[in-house]
């Protein structure tokens, strides 16, 4: 294999001298994914180094210093503390490679090369635009100049996670766990979350939150700690930029780790969203899981409308999950709600229902037998 070499699109800036590489990693627009390594360069910019040339293959989490080439879809990133930059041509950035499935956006694969390539989330993440959303415009554009790396190598975002995954963990003393799931995104399911996390802090529980999978973003957990818990995590706090195509052993890693690490702040009930909807390749492999059913003692299921909430709770069920109520966005409509009841027979709660004490504490309640 030859030795990668400097990419052409960043030799006119050096040969410039305009400024060095330090100077451009710490004028670079950071994303949210890349929050933690930008902590990193702003206590130190020294020490690092981009590896360019068409040897070099990217992989998920790989952190890329890359060009804005044309505004697209995304003329926004999302930054470290999720502010909202606004992006030009011109911009370099810190972002991650991912793979990122979302039905009503697009559906985007971490290239084999450093080919221009595509911002496929606002929270910062690169990757090749392969199938897009009828109603999405064409994508921003990223030139990637090269992968960051230092004297150990390249540099992924798991080397600066807080937290470590482990795959042998195993379920640990801890308090009554909810999970929230729905039909498919925008369904409703964080909003729920949130409410739900607001209702037991009314009801004066500790609560903690988590963000099982997904795309990464901060506003997602930033809801959560805005609604009350006492700490919140999510994947991207373990080195994950999405969690889109992680094989079960990972994916139950990943749901135990955080469990168990939510569960040492002493909280007295933990809320998990799994995102996406119930078709979805990592959601269909969690419910199917049998580490799944000792992890969770409790389901809420969120829904757009009557029909969908009808077939997720009897997808629910056939995996072994009885949900102990529906919400979503179908609530927004009375006669939805009502169709709802009428071929249920769970709760149908309001999502901001859920914010109240005694509707939220009933979710702690142990299961009929």
């Amino acid at each position: 294999m030859s030795t990668p070499t400097l990419h052409p699109a960043a030799a006119p800036l050096e040969r410039a001298g305009q400024k060095s590489l330090e100077q451009r990693l710490t004028a670079a627009k950071k994303a949210y994914t890349t929050r933690f390594l930008a902590d990193s360069l702003q206590a130190d910019p020294s020490g690092y180094r981009l590896l360019t040339g068409p040897d070099v293959n990217p992989a998920p989490g790989d952190i890329v210093l890359a060009r804005v080439e044309r505004i697209g879809q995304l003329p926004r990133l999302e930054s470290p503390v999720s502010r909202r930059q606004t992006l030009f041509v011109g911009d370099e950035v810190l972002v991650a490679y991912a793979n990122r499935y979302a039905p009503d956006q697009v559906l985007a694969e971490v290239p084999g090369d450093l080919e221009p390539c595509h911002l496929v989330a606002a929270g910062g993440l690169a990757g090749k635009v392969t199938v897009s959303h009828g109603s999405i415009g064409k994508p921003t554009q990223l030139l990637p100049i090269g992968l960051l790396a230092d004297g150990h190598g390249r540099l992924n975002l798991k080397r600066f996670a807080p937290y470590s995954l482990d795959q042998d963990a195993q379920p640990r003393v801890r308090p009554h766990v909810v999970a929230v799931l729905g039909t498919s995104m925008n369904s409703g399911k964080t909003t729920a979350a949130a409410c739900l996390i607001k209702g037991l802090t009314n009801a004066g529980l500790r609560v903690s939150a988590g963000k099982i999978t997904g795309t990464g973003a901060g506003g997602d957990p930033r809801l959560f700690h805005d609604a009350g818990a006492v700490t919140v995590l999510d994947f991207t706090d373990y080195g994950y930029p999405t969690t889109f195509r992680l094989e079960e052993a990972e994916l139950r890693g990943l749901a135990m780790s955080m469990v168990n690490e939510l569960a040492g702040s002493d909280p007295e009930a933990i809320v998990v969203e799994i995102a996406d909807g119930v078709y979805q390749g990592e959601t269909r492999q969690l419910l199917n899981a049998k580490f799944l059913h000792p992890l969770v003692d409790s389901v809420l299921f969120a829904a757009a409308d009557a029909l969908g909430a009808s077939a997720g709770v009897g997808l629910l069920r056939a995996a072994g999950h009885d949900p102990a109520a529906v919400t979503g966005l179908l609530t927004v409509s009375p006669l939805a709600a009502a169709e709802a009841e009428a071929e249920l027979d769970v709760p149908v709660l309001g999502t901001y229902e859920l914010a109240q004490a005694e509707t939220a504490m009933r979710f702690l309640a142990p299961a009929p037998q």
